[in-house]
């Protein structure tokens, strides 16, 4: 694949993720091959967090710390080059706007997690925002602010090879019990959860075993993977966040909801674009009719991860998500 066909392919998930369709066309423009693709979003990283230091006011310096985060976090999708660097990076250039614009945010850490929580400072009850394979938690700062808005707090998380933890850990199966350590950590007792792409497999199986979840939303996320039938490009992937081959293939295995939606108690809205196919992935159909409190939202025209569609999805779960908390 060469740099422009990268840049097609992640134009609708970067955009939709926040950054600007402009600036994004002129930094994608400059790399004559992708293995110059994270050098290309670092630059333009770095020339956010100079606009920071020179902004007039703090809102604007903060405004531009979250962009520099979301830049530094795109780099990480190099192929072959996931920039660990990069990721530190967007920690802490989020870490600064959340000084600037959220100075009550908490930055909670634990086994196998770390994230921001935003809002209330000691909320009865919390979203957690699950990401998915190759994300982190500055990725979806559009859900963040989308839930924030409606009055809920919000806990945006990087688990087990995810975000900055992405070279020290590996992806597992068992996110369940990450996210259990999360809600002890928050000290709440109910949680609300929303998972994208492969964060939507984790809130299933965790909304089928932890029985403090109240609802949980799945966007883009797999109902089962089947690792023979998988693309090259997800596969050599999902190896590189499992730390190998038989590790990958072993998790592949394992992401299979066929036997857990019917035990998912809880209310749960699954968002499907009707454009997302990807050879290998079973969408989230299946995972809506199986569950006994299931609904389904499918955006005929909606790709992966529905950057290309928001309006036709994020207010309506935010709305669904919140109103199921209160």
């Amino acid at each position: 694949m060469s740099a422009a066909e990268f840049a097609a392919a992640n134009l609708t998930r970067a955009t939709g993720a926040g950054l600007d369709p402009h600036e994004y066309q002129r930094v994608t423009s400059e790399p004559t091959s992708l293995d110059r693709w994270g050098e290309a979003f670092i630059r333009a990283a770095r020339q956010h967090l100079a606009r920071a230091e020179q902004a007039a006011s703090p809102v604007s310096a903060g405004e531009h710390y979250q962009a520099a985060a979301r830049w530094f976090h795109f780099a990480t999708l190099a192929p072959r080059a996931e920039h660990p660097q990069a990721a530190a990076d967007a920690d802490a250039a989020m870490g600064r706007a959340l000084a600037l614009l959220e100075p009550h945010a908490r930055r909670i850490e634990g086994d196998c997690f770390t994230g921001w929580l935003r809002g209330s400072a000691d909320p009865p009850v919390a979203v957690i925002v699950v990401p998915g394979l190759d994300s982190g938690k500055e990725e979806f700062q559009t859900v963040t602010s989308a839930l924030l808005r409606r009055g809920v707090a919000v806990f945006a998380m990087d688990g087990p090879g995810q975000g900055t933890l992405a070279s020290t850990s590996t992806v597992r199966p068992d996110y369940h019990d990450v996210i259990g350590r999360v809600i002890d950590a928050l000290g709440v007792d109910r949680v609300g959860l929303i998972g994208l792409s492969l964060g939507g497999y984790y809130v299933a199986e965790t909304a089928a075993r932890e029985t403090r979840v109240a609802a949980a939303a799945t966007v883009s996320g797999p109902f089962r993977l089947d690792w023979d039938d998988l693309p090259p490009f997800v596969q050599d992937l999902l190896t590189r966040r499992a730390g190998g081959s038989r590790a990958a293939r072993d998790f592949a295995r394992q992401v299979d909801l066929s036997t857990l939606a019917p035990r998912i108690a809880v209310p749960l809205l699954v968002v499907d674009g009707g454009q997302d196919v990807i050879p290998g992935v079973t969408n989230g159909e299946p995972l809506a009719r199986t569950a006994p409190h299931g609904e389904y939202l499918l955006v005929p025209h909606g790709d992966h991860l529905l950057g290309n569609a928001q309006p036709d999805w994020l207010p309506a779960t935010a709305d669904w998500l919140s109103g199921k908390l209160r």
